[in-house]
């Protein structure tokens, strides 16, 4: 498992944080997803053997948010 975060730009309510964690902890994979609306980010929890963080960037911007950089924590 690994930790990363991701910055998110376009969050800015409750609606944006459970759209987010929904999409991302239903992809096989992840673990677990928490935003945090006051530092732009989402920390995911992954197993990278079955996913990729590019694969989780590309459904963050699917959902219209904008991805920056990420790094492993």
């Amino acid at each position: 498992m690994k930790k990363v975060e991701i910055s998110v730009r376009g969050m800015s309510c409750g609606h944006c944080v459970s759209t987010i964690e929904g999409a991302l902890t239903q992809m096989d994979g992840v673990s677990s997803a928490k935003v945090n609306l006051e530092k732009n980010k989402v920390t995911v929890n992954l197993d990278t053997t079955k996913i990729h963080v590019l694969q989780i960037e590309e459904v963050v911007n699917g959902l219209g948010y904008n991805v920056g950089c990420h790094q492993v924590i």
